[in-house]
């Protein structure tokens, strides 16, 4: 696969299903850097949307089931996504990875929000908590002119369809709890949508020296809370 296959198929992922896209201050995207893009998530859409905005591939972080299911496994990796591992090796399989994958300069993608907004159909500006996964591997990263970005998709005409139960998830994923409910997997189609480029957050040395000790906390939710803040302004600008 080319490098910039998985932002061919986002492009006409995007044509075939006729989604009008806006894209807002993309001066804001580093350039010849690694950058760790985090974006409120809402549909399937949301990583084709992200790729196509900043015009080059990311690597997406993915849910485990999307690699265990017939059809959707060829989909993400298409796409250049790369599913999570099962829990009992999920978090040292993602650092390594994402890791591995940002000192050669490529661009990761995060939902830090998880499956839940997924699972459960959320209104356009609903923001849930984010986890702090994506902030550890900022920090923990021994990547030189490393940037943070967050960006808002905000949908301005969306049709929602359930096509898949819930439950038979359940079977590729038995680990995920939301998958053990009753009702269906909502899937979100943007009919028109506006991709909004925040102000990118520069790791520094000091930043990674405060990764320590008693001042670890503070420092990552200091990044939590300014990827969260500009995610919300821009959902409101957008909106």
């Amino acid at each position: 696969m080319s490098g910039r296959s998985p932002l061919l198929v986002s492009q006409q992922l995007l044509t075939v299903l006729g989604t009008r896209t806006f894209f807002h201050h993309q001066d804001r995207i580093p350039q010849d850097s690694a950058v760790i893009v985090v974006s409120n998530h809402r549909s399937f859409m949301d990583a084709p949307l992200l790729m196509a905005a900043l015009q080059r591939p990311v690597r997406f972080a993915c849910h485990h089931y999307m690699g265990q299911v017939p059809g959707l496994r060829e989909l993400v990796l298409r796409l250049g996504c790369f599913p999570l591992d099962a829990p009992d090796q999920r978090q040292q399989s993602f650092f390594h990875q994402a890791i591995q994958l940002l000192q050669t300069q490529q661009v990761v993608g995060i939902f830090p929000e998880g499956t839940e907004p997924m699972v459960n159909l959320t209104h356009a500006q609903q923001i849930n908590e984010f986890h702090r996964g994506f902030a550890h591997l900022a920090l923990r990263a021994p990547v030189r002119h490393l940037a943070v970005l967050p960006v808002s998709i905000v949908s301005q005409q969306e049709t929602t369809q359930f096509p898949i139960p819930l439950k038979l998830l359940g079977w590729f994923d038995p680990s995920e709890p939301l998958f053990q409910r009753s009702g269906w997997h909502p899937m979100v189609i943007y009919s028109q949508v506006d991709v909004l480029i925040g102000r990118p957050f520069w790791i520094t040395t000091a930043q990674r020296q405060g990764y320590q000790g008693k001042q670890a906390k503070t420092v990552v939710t200091d990044l939590i809370e300014y990827c969260q803040a500009e995610i919300v302004d821009l959902l409101r600008y957008g909106h």
